[in-house]
């Protein structure tokens, strides 16, 4: 049972090589771009908290809002499935990269052509996708693996889910050595004005639509453990009818 689980982790990877380049690439970015708010500069990192914040607003929206209207149509206690959430939150990561390479385009252009620092804020819509993606994906993972997980293996099935986030960290780290080697260092520098982050970022966006149409192959194959245990169910009983026709 849990081989069966196995396709659809190793598509939750990448989703997580995603979301590092918010807390690394991004927080670069906002050091090459204008954070004064008044006479205050406001500090690179902080600019994390618009990714936590919106996956806190997010995260309460779909239990209040989108879960509640998903059930009208889909007439399912659940609302969504856990695998469409992943789903969700694996577009969010691609579209999540475009705008990020988008941004650091502009940024790189505005400083190299022109002189000027574009402000910092332009980084929120990149923060906001990735943290709604976020929303969607981590429940829609953990809900996943716990709940296919075999009866008696509910505890490896959160170290399944938990292994995602740091094989997807360790991708990122990976990719930037080899991306590094491949370009001799002519996309990832110290200084982004002569670097191509946003190529290194449609990169990202390329292997995420990549990842996602795999990722849609292995959902529709999957059949849920509910679903299996309904068909035995029935089997059973059908089976139990015909017994009780023959002994008549």
């Amino acid at each position: 049972m849990v081989l069966k689980l196995l396709p659809i982790w190793s598509t939750c990877i990448l989703f997580w090589t995603v979301y590092s380049q918010m807390n690394t690439f991004t927080i670069e970015q906002a050091t090459f771009m204008n954070r004064n708010v008044g006479a205050f500069q406001i500090p690179a990192a902080s600019f994390s908290v618009f990714l936590f914040l919106t996956i806190l607003l997010v995260t309460s929206l779909n239990e209040q809002v989108t879960v509640p209207l998903a059930r009208r149509f889909t007439r399912s206690p659940q609302g969504i499935t856990s695998l469409q959430r992943v789903g969700v939150g694996l577009l969010l990561s691609v579209l999540g990269m475009v705008a990020a390479g988008a941004v650091e385009k502009h940024r790189r252009e505005s400083a190299v052509n022109n002189g000027v620092k574009i402000r910092a804020f332009w980084l929120i819509p990149q923060f906001f996708i990735v943290g709604a993606g976020e929303a969607f994906a981590y429940v829609g993972q953990l809900e996943f693996f716990i709940r296919e997980a075999p009866e008696g293996m509910k505890s490896m099935s959160t170290g399944l889910f938990l292994s995602t986030l740091s094989m997807g960290f360790f991708v990122s780290s990976v990719l930037v050595v080899v991306v590094g080697k491949a370009t001799k260092g002519g996309w990832l520098k110290s200084n982004l004005n002569v670097a191509r982050l946003d190529y290194f970022y449609w990169m990202l966006a390329v292997l995420g639509v990549v990842n996602f149409s795999v990722f849609v192959v292995f959902a529709t194959k999957h059949r849920y453990k509910a679903q299996l245990q309904g068909e035995e169910l029935i089997i059973k009983t059908c089976d139990q009818d015909n017994d009780e026709k023959e002994s008549a």
